[in-house]
């Protein structure tokens, strides 16, 4: 079977933005409501909970990106036994993960007030609040969390979207509620347990209805069990790697700068990684029909797809980096005040940090919709064990800034590159990387262009209000998409966007 890629990734990145757009808004006015009511310590807190279960997630070990990657093909081939046995393998493998979640998580509760500097809040008890997210994290892994596979493999992930939607609505309600009224943040976590639980549980009953001739049963056989044991050893690494590597910023803050200055840069960072989210729409959406491209088309086609979403990505990057830099600090200062400012050398930081992790993300996405992980597999270790090494180092002497900018020297120098290297070699044979590379470079120096110019004009106006917010977002948005329009209008792939765009856009018209 052929899946409808286009259409399935455009309905996908519909429903995507919609869903990402409110659990952005939503957690802003939670965060909000958390700092003012509750106090800034609960918000640093909630941050170093939520990095030390993705430490913790590591026993998935890619597991569910193992079995979703194995889905292609029988998918493309209308096998339904062997979708119903990897689905059975899935199952097990989930069930199992989430004991090995609760026992690791178990063991880190002695040395939890290690890992805070400074004094928590006098009404929490750290133990407790810390195996209530515990208890959030395994149960997502118990309740019919093997059902979601069946959703990326036939890019329908709409369908989560949905549900999730609704699930979230019922949460923010009683989070609301529960912190303005109450103050409590005990009932405020029970909350999200509750709404992960009923997010499975509808998410599956929906699955049901959609594939009925689907159902975790029988064996795989022994050729596809040693394929997936394979690509689960790759991926144990890049679990591994990738965790370290996302997680690690928050709790080396945390344990030496503190709950509030993590919380702080928390603000800054809940911004850009809200942004990171709606972009990672485009790579979830896509990813599946990535794969099944790549099982039924050549790889003059499939190189073409890859520098077109390059291209497209760096468009995009470009105008959310204009954006950080002529909106962050004004807008900080209307959300938080003066008093909860970081210098704007610190956002110059991020906005770096974010080009160079768009640019990993994509080149990442090729890597996983083709299943590469095991020839993949020491690159995201060392680039890893580099960013924690710059990281411990470098915060003692910069504080923030190294925090930052371990993160890009090991993405730039280690991560990019060697990925790069392994996509071309395994995927793109044909193709000349050097060329590709330099594309990358002058994407890049497009975008620092935008963003001075931005800046020089940005600059020039006050910070008075919501009114002129607007006004240098808007200007922070045409900046970018002028340029790139006016050097690459004559652009192979920029005509290709503007052709997609189109029919994606006649389709939601009909």
């Amino acid at each position: 079977m052929k899946i409808e890629r286009t259409k399935n990734a455009g309905r996908n990145i519909a429903f995507g933005f919609i869903q990402k757009t409110y659990q952005i808004v939503m957690p802003f006015i939670m965060r909000t409501i958390m700092i003012y009511f509750m106090g800034i310590e609960y918000a640093g807190l909630n941050n170093l909970f939520v990095s030390i279960l993705q430490v913790l997630n590591l026993a998935e070990l890619g597991v569910g990106a193992a079995m979703t990657c194995s889905m292609y093909a029988p998918i493309a081939e209308d096998d339904t036994a062997k979708i119903c046995a990897l689905m059975n393998l899935y199952k097990k493998g989930f069930t199992i993960i989430g004991w090995i979640i609760l026992g690791f998580g178990l063991l880190i509760v002695p040395v939890l007030p290690k890992l805070i500097s400074g004094e928590i809040p006098d009404t929490l008890n750290l133990y407790i609040l810390y195996l209530l997210y515990l208890g959030n994290t395994v149960l997502s892994y118990w309740f019919y969390a093997y059902k979601n596979s069946l959703l990326y493999a036939h890019q329908r992930l709409d369908i989560s979207s949905k549900v999730s939607l609704l699930t979230s609505t019922l949460q923010y309600v009683f989070q609301i509620l529960v912190l303005i009224v109450f103050h409590n943040y005990y009932l405020y976590v029970i909350a999200s347990i509750t709404a992960q639980v009923l997010t499975n549980v509808l998410t599956a009953i929906r699955v049901d209805k959609m594939y009925p001739n689907y159902r975790p049963a029988g064996q795989v056989d022994k050729e596809t069990y040693k394929e997936i044991k394979k690509k689960i050893q790759g991926l144990v690494t890049n679990k591994i790697g990738g965790t370290i590597l996302n997680s690690a910023d928050s709790i080396v803050i945390s344990a030496f700068l503190g709950l509030s200055i993590l919380a702080i840069y928390q603000n800054y960072f809940f911004i850009m990684s809200s942004v990171i989210s709606i972009l990672y729409i485009i790579y979830q959406s896509t990813i599946a029909g990535i794969g099944n491209s790549l099982l039924v088309e050549n790889q003059s086609k499939n190189y073409n797809d890859f520098n077109t979403m390059t291209f497209a990505i760096s468009w995009l990057s470009a105008v959310c980096c204009c954006c950080f830099i002529a909106l962050y600090q004004p807008f900080m200062k209307i959300w938080m005040g003066d008093k909860y400012l970081l210098d704007y050398s610190v956002i110059i930081c991020l906005v770096v940090y974010f080009f160079v992790f768009e640019l990993d993300q994509l080149i990442g996405a090729f890597k996983d919709a083709a299943g590469i992980w095991y020839e993949d597999r020491y690159r995201p270790l060392v680039t890893a064990i580099v960013n924690l090494v710059l990281n411990l180092i470098m915060v003692q002497f910069i504080g923030l800034y190294g925090v930052l900018l371990s993160t890009v020297i090991s993405l730039l120098v280690v991560g990019i590159p060697w990925m790069i290297h392994n996509v071309f070699s395994l995927l793109f044979t044909e193709q000349s990387r050097l060329t590709y590379c330099l594309s990358l470079i002058k994407y890049s120096i497009v975008t620092i262009v935008a963003g001075a110019l931005t800046y020089c004009v940005c600059i020039r106006i006050a910070d008075v209000g919501i009114v002129t917010l607007l006004l240098k977002g808007i200007i922070a948005v045409i900046i970018p998409m002028a340029i790139f329009i006016l050097i690459y209008h004559k652009n192979s792939h920029f005509r290709r966007i503007t052709v997609i765009a189109k029919r994606m856009l006649l389709r939601k018209s009909r």
